[in-house]
């Protein structure tokens, strides 16, 4: 039986540029990716996405604007991975190290897609067009896409309670109502 866990992904937005941080330990280690992690009891994922960002990049936001939501499937592990991609481009400070992230600001024709997750390549554009979606990737590994479905929807809801977003994405399950 699978269980799923919540999880962050704060992307960090400026004019014609994006920051992004080199994961230097932990899962993801090595590739480029944005500031998140587990949400936490007691936390709304919003204020997990807010307090990951601050604890990697050293970075305070104003706004959070929830763009995505994507469930990843590790072959051979138990948890789904539920992971709400956010994106802002009002925040404060100056991004720093951290134990974990090396953040770096990269042009948007210079985004370093072959040293960052492989599914990284189908949802970024649409965030980066401010479009919302909704995802399934399934991995064998860390490097290997077994399948997956991406789809943009009109907007997103906090969470899909009661609902798989596996059927949704099938068409099993109608689209969150507008």
């Amino acid at each position: 039986m699978l269980t799923t866990k919540l999880y962050t992904l704060v992307l960090v937005m400026q004019p014609q540029r994006v920051l992004l941080g080199m994961k230097k330990r932990g899962f993801g280690a090595g590739l480029w990716n944005g500031f998140g992690g587990k949400v936490q009891l007691g936390e709304t994922v919003e204020q997990a996405a807010r307090r990951e960002l601050q604890e990697e990049s050293s970075l305070t936001v104003d706004t959070l604007q929830k763009m995505g939501q994507i469930t990843f499937e590790f072959v051979g592990n138990a948890e789904l991975m539920e992971v709400h991609i956010f994106r802002t481009d009002s925040f404060h400070g100056d991004p720093t190290e951290s134990d974990e992230m090396r953040p770096q600001w990269f042009d948007m024709d210079q985004i370093p897609f072959k040293e960052m997750w492989p599914d990284d390549i189908y949802w970024f554009p649409l965030l980066l067009h401010k479009k919302y979606f909704l995802g399934y990737f399934k991995f064998q590994g860390q490097e290997t896409i077994l399948e997956y479905t991406l789809k943009e929807v009109e907007k997103m809801e906090e969470g899909f309670p009661d609902r798989d977003i596996k059927d949704i994405l099938a068409g099993k399950e109608p689209l969150p109502a507008l």
